[in-house]
């Protein structure tokens, strides 16, 4: 087996059978306290692929954080092929504020490929790109729902790629979408680039969701088996994924209280309820009905509304019952 190269992050050499801790700069605080964005770089002495895991894009979206602190201390690790970056906070500004945003309200994942000189988002984007995704051969990006919002565990993915489409495959998660490429995203960058990258997408911001944690985990040691990096591990996968056809949001028909939910991967027929809304003196009423055959991938926590506001996001599959039983399976296979 031919040796690992080294790798060099932010000026540091991190040479083959090494484990070291990168802080690479960004934007000081008010304070001129400088607030580093810390890397772990695991260089195998074996050669592999390099691989990057990322967290907290969104400063408020904490699962990946903790899938990622769990990874580094698997020991299966030691003996890596390849090389493994682990970002667990790319949004140190906004981890720190609890926000999804930087100090000027950009969204940084709006922000790729970013410039030097640009606003601070654009910067912090311009260093990540320099500094991790240009340096990998593949990429995964953990995320939650935003605040408020939870999200059923989801891999997003430019799927017209084959490799993507592999890779999506090999973390495991029931439903894989092939979902719009927003502008400025760091998907977006890495689509331009060829470059195989995939979204994970599970639980809601601001919170832990121990059933989330685990399946991301699980997702990413499964990517890195099929990447090579790890032993396979002796079992067969029996999760084939299913590819929602399409989402879509059902919103409010008018501000008021919501109750009597649909749980986040309930199966969902058209006509059903998805819930009630009502006002305050409980004069009015009105049922939320699901517009499609589908699964609820997506769901708004809060029991309050506004009109207009998206309340589940529900996917369509060729075979809901199928994608019935994906989810059904894959919740047992992670105690939830």
């Amino acid at each position: 087996m031919a040796r690992n190269s080294a790798i060099t992050i932010a000026g540091t050499e991190v040479k083959p059978g090494q484990r070291m801790s990168v802080n690479i700069p960004m934007a000081d605080l008010y304070t001129g306290a400088s607030l580093p964005m810390a890397v772990k770089v695991i260089c195998g002495r074996r050669a592999g692929p390099v691989l990057f895991v990322s967290a907290a894009i969104h400063g408020d979206e904490l699962n990946g954080v903790e899938i990622i602190r769990r990874l580094l201390k698997r020991k299966g690790l030691e003996s890596i092929q390849g090389t493994l970056i682990a970002v667990p906070v790319v949004n140190v500004h906004g981890f720190l504020d609890l926000s999804r945003y930087l100090p000027d309200r950009r969204d940084l994942n709006r922000s790729f490929p970013g410039s030097a000189k640009g606003s601070i988002a654009a910067r912090m984007a311009n260093i990540f790109v320099t500094e991790i995704v240009s340096k990998a051969d593949y990429g995964l990006d953990l995320h939650t729902g935003a605040i408020n919002r939870s999200n059923l565990p989801q891999v997003r993915a430019n799927l017209d790629d084959p490799i993507t489409m592999e890779l999506a495959r090999a973390f495991g998660t029931p439903v894989i979408l092939n979902s719009t490429i927003r502008d400025g995203s760091l998907r977006a960058c890495a689509a331009e680039r060829g470059f195989p990258m995939l979204i994970y997408e599970a639980g809601e911001a601001l919170r832990f969701d121990e059933f989330s944690i685990r399946a991301g985990l699980q997702g990413v040691i499964k990517v890195m088996r099929h990447l090579g990096m790890l032993p396979p591990s002796g079992k067969a996968s029996r999760m084939v994924p299913v590819i929602a056809e399409s989402t879509s949001w059902i919103r409010a028909p008018y501000s008021g209280v919501v109750s009597k939910k649909v749980e986040l991967g309930t199966r969902v027929v058209k006509g059903q309820r998805l819930a009630v809304v009502g006002d305050p003196l409980g004069d009015e009423e009105e049922i939320i009905a699901a517009t499609f055959d589908g699964i609820v991938i997506g769901r708004n926590n809060l029991p309050l509304a506004n009109e207009g506001d998206a309340l589940f996001n529900i996917a369509a599959f060729k075979s809901v019952a199928t994608a019935e039983t994906k989810v059904e399976s894959f919740a047992a296979s992670h105690g939830h």
